[in-house]
């Protein structure tokens, strides 16, 4: 099913863009106004850095950024998996040790039983 688009006019760097999204405008244009401070602040750390230059320099940033993002969000997947395997591991146990519990304790009133009974022979 595909989601409904909008156009946004967004203006990076003094250039303004037409998008077409089913983003919120909102959300565009949060995301247009920090590449936009990026941008200019790499333009302004430097007399010799073009748009072009700060464009491709703040798209690394953001793929690095998003590299980061994206092996952190693995690792995470790779933690909570191991721990729903963990916790299943411990309730299967605990399962064990409850029907082990159960048994032991029919055996002592059993043998509760058999030494009454023969107390009172």
């Amino acid at each position: 099913m595909n989601m409904p688009t909008s156009k946004v006019r967004l203006t990076i760097c003094g250039s303004s863009y037409v998008i077409s999204t089913s983003e919120s405008e909102d959300y565009m244009q949060n995301l247009a106004d920090r590449l936009n401070l990026d941008m200019n602040e790499l333009m302004a750390s430097s007399n010799s850095v073009s748009i072009t230059t700060a464009a491709v320099m703040t798209a690394l940033n953001y793929r690095d950024e998003l590299e980061k993002a994206s092996g952190s969000a693995d690792n995470m997947r790779r933690q909570i998996k191991n721990y729903l395997e963990d916790a299943a591991s411990a309730k299967m146990a605990a399962e064990e040790l409850r029907r082990e519990n159960d048994s032991l304790r029919k055996q002592v009133d059993d043998l509760r039983r058999r030494l009454t009974q023969r107390s009172d022979v």
